[in-house]
């Protein structure tokens, strides 16, 4: 067994040393700890789901299966709400493309007269774009497949890590409290109790951040007057749980019928506006307002774990390492030797004096 130095107090220089090996081994091994980063978030949710089942009769096997079907139908639903908003904007494709066509028309004549730059002028610095964009755009096109087959690799192996996280987690208890000395079991029971309701928190706090990212579209989408505005900024905020790719196909429509419908480019514009100031708003106010208050960690932190996280590992880390730091606090509130760390990490209330 390890026995663990509570009374060590650890140097700021140990601390960054810690820290710098760690981030290392974070980013060069994200293959493997993102997704099982992803089942242990989900295998957390799901515990009290099958500790109810087992309860009332269900076999642990079977009690898995039901709850990681739940989830799959959970995100089953979204890939299906993409799916409609992608047949949605295939219908209008047609009209968008008599619009394109219109106003690069339109953008021609303007150049001509004021600029008095020629059709032949154009059509050849169009064409030298093109040609020195060939390579960006091969380059853009293998980094896209790369990253779906990532996704897809990600989306059939995290519901086999979760099913296996659930299904030995005596097991991996036992081992925690074998690794440790005798005295910390107890220690590190409450720490994995805790933990499991810092992710229930989590949630929540993920919750109330769709609800008012899905609130703001919406009005800005009313202040512009695109039709709509409810259902196209609820859409956007439930798909932005799917990084960058949601929030860029929820806006595909939404910018397709205001533009057809109004027949101008600032409406689009607004669009793209409305959307893209309302997730700086999202990244860097909202969420670390809403989640740090339920996981008691101050925002300055959760601003700061929010940018390392997509350093490190893109957008998966910006939601993954919240949690984290939420689970290395409660460590650093049991362990005297990190007292500091957890200090840094709290909300820094001070207690009330009788």
């Amino acid at each position: 067994m390890i026995p663990i130095p509570t009374n060590k107090k650890f140097s700021v220089l140990e601390i960054l040393q810690y820290t710098v090996l760690i981030s290392v081994l974070l980013y060069f091994g994200k293959p493997l700890f993102i997704p099982l980063s992803f089942a242990l978030l989900i295998s957390f949710i799901l515990y009290p789901v099958c500790k109810w089942l087992e309860k009332k009769g269900i076999s642990k096997s079977i009690s898995i299966f039901i709850s990681i079907f739940g989830i799959l139908l959970f995100f089953g639903a979204l890939l299906y709400l993409l799916f409609l908003q992608l047949i949605e904007f295939s219908n209008e494709w047609q009209l968008l493309k008599v619009k394109l066509l219109e106003t690069g028309t339109q953008w021609s004549i303007y150049l001509s007269e004021q600029f008095n730059l020629s059709s032949e002028n154009q059509s050849l610095f169009l064409k030298n774009a093109i040609n020195n964009s060939g390579a960006q755009t091969i380059l853009f096109i293998q980094n896209t497949l790369s990253s779906l087959s990532e996704s897809v690799f990600y989306l059939l192996i995290i519901p086999i890590y979760s099913a296996l996280i659930l299904y030995y987690r005596q097991l991996l208890v036992d081992v925690l409290c074998h690794i440790f000395s005798s005295e910390k079991k107890e220690t590190i029971r409450e720490i994995l109790i805790q933990t499991i309701h810092s992710y229930y928190d989590f949630i929540k706090g993920m919750l109330v951040v769709y609800l008012l990212v899905g609130l703001l579209n919406s009005i800005g989408l009313a202040l512009i007057g695109v039709p709509h505005p409810f259902l196209f900024g609820f859409i956007a905020s439930i798909l932005t749980f799917i990084p960058y790719v949601g929030i860029l196909i929820s806006s595909l429509l939404p910018i397709t019928i205001s533009w057809i419908t109004f027949n101008s480019i600032w409406y689009p514009i607004g669009v793209i506006a409305v959307f893209s100031l309302v997730q700086l708003i999202e990244a860097y106010i909202i969420f670390p307002l809403a989640v740090g208050k339920r996981l008691k960690i101050n925002t300055l932190v959760i601003i700061v774990v929010i940018i390392i996280g997509g350093i490190l590992w893109g957008a998966a880390g910006m939601i993954l390492f919240i949690p984290f730091v939420s689970i290395a606090k409660l460590i650093a509130e049991k362990t005297n030797g990190l007292k500091t760390l957890a200090i840094l990490l709290g909300e820094g209330e001070s207690k009330k004096r009788d």
